[in-house]
């Protein structure tokens, strides 16, 4: 069995995987030993981890897991061998989480192109084509522009995402509230339509965080929470492992 620890900006994400699927999901803050201990207490037969990283802890968690199971991978884009291709000019740089779901993405859809939106503090905008990470583009995410109105005008409330669907506010916080949505779901749809010009076999899968509000906005995706990243770590983990 596996162990995956994805450490965002935010907070921690835990899965167990065995044989390829899925067992179990936690989201966790802060970390600690002793959660991993209750947590392997119940999965006894977890033998493997892996552990990726947003912030520059990844090798105090490592060191965490050491002696704890048999052998961890700490993910390191740029070191730690993947199994697709990556053509990224400055792999040292890319995102982990980024790399992670490009290979998830792999795994759950091999035969397909893949536009994978990821909707979290940032916006991540990334192509996987022909099995390979070819790149992609990043912007203020949902939250982190709401915050920007408020930090950066005298007058303008902090708002936060909304389920609502209007065309236009009627308020100055329904303004704000729409003007993000809308803003952001226009800019979504735009890389959608592009990149279903030119790709016939693909998979567009909307994932993070904030993915949630833009379920009934954005259609044609595949809606996939955080299992991409957790598959793709995953994967990574068994590629490693099989090198051992």
């Amino acid at each position: 069995m596996n162990l995956i620890i994805d450490i965002g900006n935010t907070r921690a994400k835990v899965a167990i995987f065995s044989c390829g699927e899925l067992i179990e999901s936690y989201i966790v803050e802060p970390l600690t030993r002793e959660w991993v201990d209750c947590l392997l207490e119940k999965y006894p037969d977890v033998n493997q981890a892996i552990v990726s990283s947003t912030r520059n802890n990844i090798d105090e968690v490592v060191a965490m897991l050491d002696g704890v199971v048999e052998y961890v991978v700490g993910f390191k884009p740029g070191l730690t061998p993947i199994p697709i291709g990556n053509d990224y000019h400055t792999p040292l740089t890319l995102g982990a989480d980024r790399l992670a779901a490009a290979v998830g993405g792999v795994a759950l859809y091999p035969a397909s192109d893949l536009l994978i939106i990821d909707l979290g503090t940032a916006i991540t905008i990334d192509y996987v084509e022909g099995g390979r990470f070819k790149g992609g583009n990043i912007s203020p995410g949902v939250t982190t522009r709401f915050r920007a109105l408020a930090d950066y005008t005298a007058k303008l409330p902090l708002c936060q995402p909304t389920y609502d669907v209007s065309e236009y506010g009627r308020t100055t916080q329904e303004a704000i509230e729409q003007g993000v949505m809308r803003g952001v779901e226009h800019e979504i749809q735009g890389y959608i339509d592009c990149f279903s010009k030119k790709n016939t076999k693909k998979s567009i899968i909307l994932t993070g965080g904030e993915a949630k509000y833009f379920v009934k906005r954005i259609k044609n995706t595949i809606f996939a929470d955080c299992e991409p990243v957790f598959f793709g770590l995953n994967a990574i983990l068994e590629y490693n492992a099989e090198k051992q």
